[in-house]
């Protein structure tokens, strides 16, 4: 593929859900175009071709078509789709339904308390153990997970790890010693095992802002 037919991907950094999308870019080891961007000055490319207008964004020509995916979890199953060298969508003894179902409980519910702990956080709101305690019911699960085998759901990785885990670091960034002393030790080596990898080194890297530049930067393949 030249860089002119490549899938073209609209990223923010920091944001997990652009996380996702370029941890399965480099599972995939498919290349695609990298575009950096801003909240607050968004590129007239992406807002032509967007109806969330927020990222990630990704944009797959063909010769005769051209297809936007704007969720998170349907570019991470087309890339892997596509191409897939760890099999991450057939782990021992789970369906890829049974794993797409466990993905979304936990976007339902982790998700969303995630975000109340954030907030309440950054505005020291006075309900901040309460909110905690609300995400530890789904960190309890996933410490249980991780007690019996290696990975999520076996001793294998799988699209629910890498799904999984840019909010499991959200968590740990927001009471940073709370967390490093929590009765989650298999979750925090799990987390760690990633956070210490050179696939994270790779995806979290510093690109200029496709605003700024306007020059193709390819990511993924490696």
């Amino acid at each position: 593929m030249t860089p002119q037919t490549l899938p073209i991907l609209y990223s923010l950094r920091h944001c997990p859900y652009a996380m996702r999308a370029r941890v399965a870019i480099f599972k995939s080891n498919l290349p695609v175009l990298l575009r950096d961007i801003k909240l607050n000055n968004k590129p007239s490319e992406m807002l032509a071709l967007s109806t969330k207008k927020t990222v990630p964004m990704m944009v797959i020509k063909t010769d005769n078509s051209l297809q936007v995916l704007e969720e998170s979890l349907e570019i991470m199953l087309k890339l892997l789709t596509t191409n897939d060298p760890q099999q991450l969508l057939s782990p021992p003894n789970t369906t890829l339904e049974e794993m797409l179902s466990l993905i979304h409980y936990f976007e339902a519910e982790l998700i969303p308390a995630n975000e109340a702990y954030k907030c309440a956080k950054r505005y020291q709101e006075k309900n901040i153990v309460e909110c905690r305690q609300a995400c530890e019911v789904y960190l309890q699960q996933l410490e249980l997970r991780l007690t019996q085998h290696r990975y999520l759901l076996s001793d294998n990785e799988s699209l629910m790890d890498i799904a999984l885990m840019p909010f499991i670091r959200q968590f740990s960034k927001v009471e940073r010693q709370w967390y490093q002393q929590s009765p989650y030790p298999k979750l925090r080596a799990w987390l760690n095992h990633y956070l210490q990898s050179p696939m994270f080194t790779k995806i979290m890297a510093k690109h200029e802002l496709w605003v700024d530049c306007h020059r193709d930067i390819i990511f993924g393949a490696k």
